[in-house]
């Protein structure tokens, strides 16, 4: 099962497109505002604004750039060949844009690898965690997704959590002397069944346990709401533990002020409490075409607003 099945319909990548464009600006024209100042990094994801940009990735950026956002995301840059990773880089440079998460391995969606302490796929995370980091540096990345995979029911609960820690201790070694930061994202168990990590308590659990600066907690608002609701108690209860969020409304996963979210307290707690990290958008558009686009902007705009 590839990542985030919602991906395949609202957030799909363009890899075929052509990474040298050159007419960075020309989509933005039917938009008539100003970029927005943002006070938080909100980070996009490529195909959420393909109807005013287009299919190619660099003129996505750009046009990401011109509506103000300081901040990009992609759970597939691994994949992407080198040379359009690299057209993607020199663009973020160029417009200021930071680069978010991208995925460090591949997830194990119904059937165990880090849990059973099997040396083999240990070996096999451990050489695509070493991978990455030749991709981080490339598109300037500080953070990698590492999702844990499924459980192993044959396995206490406590010695597969050993397994886990130790896999991840080993990545560390590999990634601090590069500044890169995996971030563990706890899953909920209605998209995503059976996998191990699901709650906050537990990445903290880990991440205390792993006890490196390049093993932390990435907090996504939107499979949180559904596994344990407690929002802010339970961001400022792993507070020390997280350096990445995401964000989604409930239900539906689309944009926020289209679910229960209360999204102008979450990102005003997060301001307040000093985060300059990223906040990938990590979600689909409630409505199609254009017009779904420009409410994506629109309800961002209202919630940072909302931060004055």
């Amino acid at each position: 099962m590839h990542r985030r099945k919602f991906l395949h319909n609202t957030i799909a990548t363009s890899v075929g497109a052509s990474v040298f464009t050159t007419g960075a600006f020309a989509f933005s024209k039917s938009i008539q505002t100003p970029p927005h100042q943002f006070n938080l990094k909100y980070a996009p994801h490529i195909g959420m604004f393909k109807n005013h940009a287009g299919e190619d990735v660099i003129d996505q950026l750009n046009f990401m750039a011109d509506q103000g956002f300081t901040a990009f995301e992609d759970n597939n840059m691994r994949t992407r060949p080198i040379a359009e990773q690299e057209a993607m880089a020199k663009t973020m440079e160029k417009r200021g844009i930071t680069m978010g998460v991208f995925v460090a391995h591949e997830i194990y969606w119904s059937e165990p690898n880090l849990t059973n302490g099997d040396e083999n796929l240990r070996k096999e995370f451990l050489k695509y965690i070493q991978d990455s980091v030749a991709v981080a540096k490339r598109v300037n990345a500080k953070w990698v997704t590492v999702v844990p995979g499924y459980v192993d029911l044959r396995l206490e609960h406590g010695y597969q959590t050993a397994n886990v820690v130790e896999s991840l201790k080993q990545a560390s070694a590999i990634l601090e002397p590069h500044g890169i930061t995996m971030v563990l994202e706890p899953l909920n168990y209605m998209n995503h069944p059976g996998l191990f990590l699901k709650k906050s308590a537990q990445a903290y659990e880990i991440c205390k346990a792993v006890d490196s600066p390049s093993c932390k907690i990435l907090f996504d608002v939107y499979h949180q709401q559904i596994t344990e609701g407690n929002l802010i108690p339970n961001i400022e209860a792993s507070w020390d533990e997280i350096a990445y969020f995401q964000m989604g409304d409930n239900p539906g996963r689309n944009e926020p002020t289209t679910g229960e979210i209360n999204y102008k307290n979450i990102f005003k707690y997060i301001q307040e409490k000093g985060f300059e990290g990223v906040l990938g958008m990590e979600h689909g558009n409630s409505k199609a075409g254009k017009e779904g686009e420009l409410a994506v902007i629109e309800a961002y705009k209202e919630m940072d607003n909302f931060l004055g």
